[in-house]
């Protein structure tokens, strides 16, 4: 594991001061980081507040669309006549598509601004949420076009993190980036709570109908506030000369996952080394979640699997201050490409692992050969990421505030 360094704040081009002047363009020979003039576009404070929580809003919503067609499978089987297989090929399309438009969405999102890639995305898939049951019902082959709804919904939902990782980097600095992608990462694990309670209960009263309709319109609407008090004005009326600082140690509830976040750009403010600081937070993702995991192979009694799974959960998100803002340290200016890339080759290998999973509970007949392979995997990952990750700023391209000019 890596160790902890601190050093003064003065002392690496990695920590980013606020009361510093614009750097000047002229690099230090030896390998040490080259500073370039970039203007400052950090979201003051009143702003951040603002976009955290309506991206946290956001992230909500995409999980209780996302989770939509889960909850109703069993409703929608009966209705439709849909076997096994055929639930398990519209559940699973979704993932298909979700691989593709993660590196486009990030490389859009790097020229033309996150905020607005989130925009257009999400009155896309909240539309194509809300239209799902007309869809079903007129078409005379439902499981087809469900199949072809849930993969556009994939292709759509593909863009979202990507364009949050791009939006991050362009609009906050680095010691606060990890309680701001902690905070709207928490929104994924509200929203499946959310729809899996309130959807539960649309399901009972209302029919299946009624979560596709309820959580697609209310994406809709969170895209159309967005658009009308953020976007069409530039959030000129939130901003002042105060420097932004998420505040992480003033008036900010921390929640669990948000802790973590705060843990993490604490170290940083306080003169720690950036790359330390996420390897330290992915060493609790990846490391010590996977001692839980092993646990599962001998647990006997359901309460003890339970324990476990919770525990494992809650250190996985760990990862948001870690391995998932680690791009925006690397390469600012094409964070969300490179973040495309990350996440495209983990939903890939997700779905591989799906398959892979099935075959070994099958020929095992136990579990046990599926959490010895999550726990080998894990530590091949922590492992590959502790002896080769850095934090120290590689690209160059300091012209990106130009592409900013595009108005929705």
């Amino acid at each position: 594991m890596a160790i902890l360094q601190k050093h003064g704040k003065n002392s690496s081009p990695d920590l980013v001061c606020l009361k510093e002047k614009t750097p000047d363009k002229t690099g230090v020979a030896g390998g040490h980081q080259k500073k370039w003039s970039e203007p400052n576009t950090h979201w003051p404070r009143p702003l951040a507040r603002v976009w955290t929580v309506v991206l946290l809003l956001g992230t909500c919503l995409l999980y209780c669309a996302r989770v939509a067609m889960p909850i109703c499978a069993v409703s929608m089987a009966e209705k439709f006549n849909w076997t096994k297989r055929d639930q398990g090929m519209v559940l699973g399309s979704f993932f298909w598509g979700y691989c593709f438009t993660q590196v486009l969405g990030g490389y859009v999102s790097d020229r033309v601004g996150g905020e607005k890639v989130l925009l257009l995305s999400a009155a896309a898939w909240g539309a194509m949420t809300a239209f799902t049951p007309v869809l079903a019902h007129f078409c005379s082959q439902p499981i087809f076009s469900m199949t072809l709804a849930r993969f556009l919904m994939g292709l759509l939902q593909g863009v979202h993190y990507p364009s949050l990782a791009s939006l991050c980097s362009q609009k906050v600095v680095e010691s606060e980036r990890g309680f701001l992608m902690s905070t709207v990462g928490s929104g994924s694990y509200l929203g499946t709570l959310v729809i899996g309670g309130a959807g539960s209960l649309m399901l009972d009263l209302y029919g299946w109908e009624s979560v596709f309709y309820v959580s697609g319109l209310l994406s809709v609407l969170w895209a159309y506030c967005m658009w009308k008090y953020l976007l069409k004005g530039e959030g000129k009326v939130f901003i002042t000369r105060e420097p932004f600082q998420m505040g992480c140690r003033k008036k900010i509830c921390k929640s669990s996952w948000t802790f973590f976040g705060c843990l993490s750009d604490h170290l940083i403010s306080k003169g720690y080394d950036t790359a330390a600081v996420r390897k330290l937070m992915q060493f609790f993702s990846m490391g010590v979640s996977s001692v839980f995991t092993i646990l599962l192979c001998g647990t006997t009694t359901f309460p003890m699997a339970v324990a476990f799974v919770s525990v494992t959960m809650g250190l996985t998100t760990f990862s948001h201050s870690g391995v998932s803002v680690n791009v925006q340290d690397l390469a600012p200016s094409c964070a969300g490409a490179l973040f495309g890339v990350m996440n495209t080759c983990g939903a890939f290998s997700g779905v591989l692992m799906v398959y892979f999973s099935g075959y070994l509970i099958e020929a095992t007949g136990s579990w046990a050969s599926v959490f010895a392979l999550i726990t080998v995997v894990n530590l091949v990952g922590l492992v590959t990421f502790l002896a080769f990750a850095e934090a120290r700023r590689v690209d160059i391209d300091s012209s990106k505030g130009r592409y900013h000019n595009i108005h929705i």
